[in-house]
């Protein structure tokens, strides 16, 4: 749907205004200064994220000062956030990709009232004031499922695996074995932990291929670090054929980008679990300007398609991610068929 009004969107859910618990006074449009720390820019998907962002902070009318980028190095992410603070941020927007290794940060941030909007990842420990992000165990869900159908139940596949220090690579990887175990015993799967790295997993894709040359599926857990390095090794070895030679390896991928749609089309890949980057950044600006507000929310559907679940440690809100395949891969409705 179309970005709405601040007001409109304010009624996405049951709203009860907070007790001020320290959160900046002002209304969001009065100078209060939110700042946002980018991930990394290796990435497709981030890259996405990030041209969204002032797209959407301009919509929502917010406050937003420069934006840092922390290379998917959790240093810089500590050094960002504390230049962050001693700039005046009131609210900080930020993506750990090492969801354990914050936790100090967040603590931090607690002790001086600062609400915390994390994106794509949910911190292991650590007061948030909600985690944008999508149903990362059905990505895992839904990539065995289609594995398992395309190869009959029988076979071999390789999971091209995020970080396990991550949240996102925990998940998808858990529910993706679970569901083959339970759901799909017959087929062995290769694990192989990338650290979201796009040389590592060609490398770690080839020597499988090598080893166990009647592969016949790949997950990859990210599309924007993981497609261009396993269509690559796939066309050295003559196995980037279409869905219909015997030859073909079925691959299913996460992210949702334009290059992976365009895979789609051609036949080089077959599926991918669309992570929405244009919600990530609308919601995650919402909810910083809600923050601001002092606003705060409870567990339960809202009327963006999503639903905001409990933690231990704050809300997180649960956005729609779908299976994009060639039926629907030209729905003018996903992001990447939007993005520039």
């Amino acid at each position: 749907m179309k970005l709405g009004s601040a007001v409109a969107a304010a009624a996405l859910l049951t709203i009860v205004t907070a007790c001020g618990s320290g959160t900046a006074a002002g209304g969001g449009n009065g100078g209060t200064k939110i700042g946002i720390d980018h991930p990394r820019a290796d990435s497709d998907f981030w890259n996405s994220y990030i041209k969204y962002v002032p797209q959407m902070a301009g919509e929502l009318k917010v406050d937003l000062m420069p934006a840092t980028n922390s290379q998917n190095d959790v240093a810089k992410l500590v050094n960002n956030v504390q230049a962050l603070i001693g700039q005046g941020a009131k609210v900080i927007v930020m993506a750990p990709q090492d969801t354990g290794a914050v936790a100090n940060t967040l603590q931090q941030l607690e002790n001086k009232k600062i609400p915390v909007v994390t994106v794509d990842t949910r911190p292991d420990k650590g007061k948030v004031y909600m985690v944008v992000r999508a149903d990362n165990r059905a990505y895992g869900t839904k990539a065995c499922e289609f594995l398992g159908e395309k190869l009959g139940g029988k076979g071999k596949v390789v999971q091209l695996q995020g970080a396990l220090s991550s949240i996102n690579g925990r998940d998808r990887s858990e529910a993706f074995l679970q569901c083959m175990k339970a759901e799909f015993p017959g087929i062995t799967v290769f694990s192989e932990p990338t650290e979201w790295e796009g040389s590592k997993a060609a490398s770690m894709l080839q020597t499988r291929l090598e080893q166990n040359p009647d592969i016949k599926g790949i997950y990859m857990h990210a599309g924007g670090v993981h497609l261009a390095p396993t269509l690559q090794v796939l066309k050295q070895k003559g196995l980037l054929v279409p869905p219909s030679d015997p030859k073909h390896i079925f691959v299913v991928s996460n992210d949702g980008i334009p290059q992976e749609y365009e895979s789609i089309r051609k036949g080089d890949i077959d599926a991918t679990v669309s992570q929405p980057a244009d919600l990530y950044a609308k919601y995650a600006l919402f909810y910083a300007k809600a923050a601001v507000d002092g606003k705060t929310f409870k567990p339960g559907p809202t009327d963006h398609g999503s639903t905001i679940i409990q933690l231990p440690n704050g809300l997180e809100d649960q956005l729609p991610a779908p299976l994009v395949t060639k039926e629907n891969v030209d729905d003018k409705g996903l992001w990447g068929n939007q993005a520039g």
